[in-house]
């Protein structure tokens, strides 16, 4: 086995389509060498969200010039690769198959082997890319499709302590900024708006904080945000900019608060099963959100634990951290064939229950 692995990162799991080379090895820190990423803002703009059939699209068409752009970017060539790691789900079901289907013809074409990735382990390890953080640590995995608090014993086992029973923090983040005809991605709009916002103008629920354990909800608030609009918009005939502002502000408020007590609970909840976290971690696409990185750094504060946060290029959906996930995996003798799946859901907690309910494409969350 080579000391050191040079990855070839593969990932298209919604509307990022992004490849990295990583090298690691055994007790050194992970070297990302390249990463690029092609976003598909522009071909979702005037639909309000992600159109998945245009989004597997434009992954079959972009995957191998983001191959090719960090192979040249890191100034090597295939033949320098030593394997293969590549989202295999969750995710939009299209866009991993594009995936997996260009990882399992560059192995097949190199001989190199490959593994598939489970895109949520990817946020959860990806603290590791640029800070030494010892198993055990508590990860709050915050996205646009995904939130769930997860203890993190090692690089394939996590256990899930709660999680969104509804929409996740991104998908209420985007039908906020639809509800006050603001654009997509709506999570960097309704932020910037708020900045100028007043947070108390208006009143919005803190769904299940009167409830024990650390399960969340957001749909509630995403339809008070919407009753509230509809008041205003009644009473002065439409909405101004300050309008926006507060009402952003408060919604954010909200999620702020929500996330950050649970946040506490997640935390009193490894005391209370005796695992020793060694740090408080936030990764996925809303943990680029300063206000809600700023109250949960104040929740480590207040627990005297370790606050780690990504780089914001590493909240993202990016193909370092699934490099960098699937690399441990090969460095640890898991291969896959070609009979590799996508999977649309794959729960990371094998063990417990699904939280959403589970159907003929298995458990959700």
């Amino acid at each position: 086995m080579a000391k050191t692995w040079t990855i070839l990162g593969l990932e298209s799991s919604c509307d990022d389509t992004s490849a990295a080379l990583l090298r690691m090895g055994a007790g050194t820190p992970p070297d990302v060498l390249a990463l690029v990423t092609i976003g598909q803002d522009e071909l979702h703009a005037d639909f309000g969200g992600v159109v998945p059939e245009i989004a597997a699209r434009a992954h079959a068409e972009k995957l191998d010039v983001c191959v090719s752009d960090a192979l040249a970017a890191a100034g090597l060539n295939l033949s320098a690769v030593d394997g293969i790691a590549v989202t295999a789900g969750p995710g939009l079901i299209g866009g991993v198959i594009s995936g997996v289907m260009c990882a399992k013809g560059l192995a097949v074409g190199t001989g190199k082997p490959f593994v598939g990735v489970n895109h949520l382990a990817g946020h959860a390890l990806s603290p590791q890319l640029t800070e030494e953080v010892p198993f055990p640590y508590l990860m709050l995995l915050v996205s646009g499709g995904h939130c769930q608090f997860l203890i993190v014993h090692a690089p394939d086992r996590f256990t899930r302590l709660g999680g969104t029973i509804d929409d996740a923090p991104g998908e209420a983040f985007d039908k906020t900024a639809r509800l006050l005809a603001l654009p997509q991605p709506g999570g960097p709009q309704v932020e910037q708006t708020a900045q100028v916002g007043d947070p108390v103008r208006y009143a919005f629920p803190r769904p299940l904080l009167d409830r024990p354990g650390c399960d969340m909800s957001f749909s509630g608030l995403k339809t008070a945000l919407l009753r509230t609009r509809d008041a205003v918009m009644a009473e002065r005939g439409g909405l101004t900019r300050a309008d926006r502002a507060d009402l952003c502000a408060g919604f954010q408020a909200a999620m702020c608060d929500v996330l950050a007590e649970k946040t506490r609970r997640a935390l009193a909840e490894c005391t209370r099963r005796g695992v020793p976290v060694s740090a408080l971690a936030v990764a996925g696409g809303v943990a680029a959100n300063q206000s809600i990185r700023a109250a949960l750094e104040g929740v480590a504060a207040e627990a005297e634990t370790r606050f780690v946060a990504p780089p914001l290029r590493y909240c993202t959906d990016n193909a370092a951290m699934i490099a960098y996930a699937g690399g441990l995996l090969l460095m640890d003798g898991h291969r896959d064939g070609m009979d590799l799946s996508a999977r649309p859901r794959w729960p990371l907690d094998r063990d417990s229950a699904p939280m959403l309910g589970s159907g003929k494409k298995g458990a959700k969350a």
